[in-house]
């Protein structure tokens, strides 16, 4: 009888065992945002509500900061499946796929209504070419608008020749070209201490970023230009999605989706409490001269100009899908 019960309990706690195994899928998910950025919480809210809706099938961790790859690896690292799913900002990869860059090209879209219909436009192009590339789109939020940080005035495009401008994409790089800046690449985690140093003398760059990274602390003006509201995409390896079962993917999904509204709202909320942050930290909020609207406006044609001949017939699409929509 003792015997027999060894053995039931035995079978029992085995199949807890497999069944606990079973239900314990983990995933790892790569940022390189500080965890107080609200990039990273809407993560952080996501992971638990993936967590939540599978009744712990799928357990996400979030690692911000760049503490498991740092932001240009992120992409490649869940195409590779070293971590299930990341978040790599968008328009850093456009030559690699120019529509990466869509959103980042200047005075194509002024408001968040106007990114929203764009990133509709992109949308199916986007998902295509990522699953083609091993990975699926979960959600895309947007920053707050980009606008110009210096440490003096900057009341037309004349007054952005020669300073020591940050780069994080093909576009700012281009735009720093025309206006006869000098570029220098710099990831936000290094932010801080190439404005200490000196390496940069001024950048364009969302609110948030500004507040985050509390640029008033080395820079003196923020002129509001908005010049274009680029997006985070968050993605998952194709494989690790598939693997799931039928429920956990649908929980993942519809997480996502919710995650993607919830994060387009905050970004809407961030811009104006980061934009007062700024102005708290002593920084003075310059709305753009006449004179400087006009001269970027006339490199924003020229950059689109040059891009929609890259993009070819994606890019083309894409354009003609968004105008079409406005």
């Amino acid at each position: 009888m003792k015997r027999r019960t060894f053995f039931a309990t035995a079978l029992v706690a085995g199949l807890g065992f497999t069944v606990q195994a079973q239900a314990a899928t983990q995933w790892d998910l790569a940022s390189a945002y500080p965890a107080f950025n609200f990039h990273s919480q809407n993560l952080t809210q996501f992971a638990k509500d993936v967590g939540a809706a599978t009744q712990g099938d799928l357990k996400i961790t979030v690692h911000s900061g760049a503490s498991l790859f740092k932001m240009p690896e992120i992409k490649r690292a869940v195409q590779g499946n070293q971590a299930q799913a990341g978040e790599f900002f968008m328009v850093s990869f456009q030559n690699e796929w120019q529509p990466f860059g869509l959103d980042g090209l200047p005075f194509l879209a002024g408001n968040y209504d106007e990114a929203w219909k764009l990133y509709q436009a992109q949308k199916p192009a986007l998902q295509k070419k990522l699953d083609q590339q091993g990975m699926v789109l979960l959600y895309a939020v947007a920053w707050p608008p980009q606008s110009i940080y210096s440490n003096k005035p900057i009341n037309s495009g004349a007054d952005l020749k020669g300073m020591k401008w940050r780069v994080y994409s093909p576009t700012t790089a281009r735009i720093g070209e025309l206006v006869g800046a000098q570029p220098v690449t710099i990831q936000e985690a290094e932010l801080s201490q190439a404005l200490a140093t000196g390496v940069i003398e001024g950048l364009i760059t969302s609110s948030a970023t500004g507040a985050d990274n509390k640029l008033y602390e080395n820079m003196k003006y923020f002129t509001n230009v908005q010049a274009w509201i680029p997006k985070n995409a968050v993605v998952a390896n194709k494989k690790a999605v598939e693997a799931l079962s039928p429920a956990s993917r649908d929980a993942l999904l519809k997480a996502a989706a919710a995650a993607e509204k919830r994060g387009w709202d905050e970004s809407r909320k961030v811009d104006a409490d980061s934009i007062a942050k700024l102005k708290a930290g002593g920084m003075e909020i310059v709305e753009p001269s006449a004179q400087l609207k006009a001269d970027l406006t006339k490199v924003g044609d020229t950059v689109i100009q040059e891009w929609t001949a890259k993009a070819g017939d994606d890019g083309k699409q894409i354009l003609d899908a968004y105008r079409a929509s406005k």
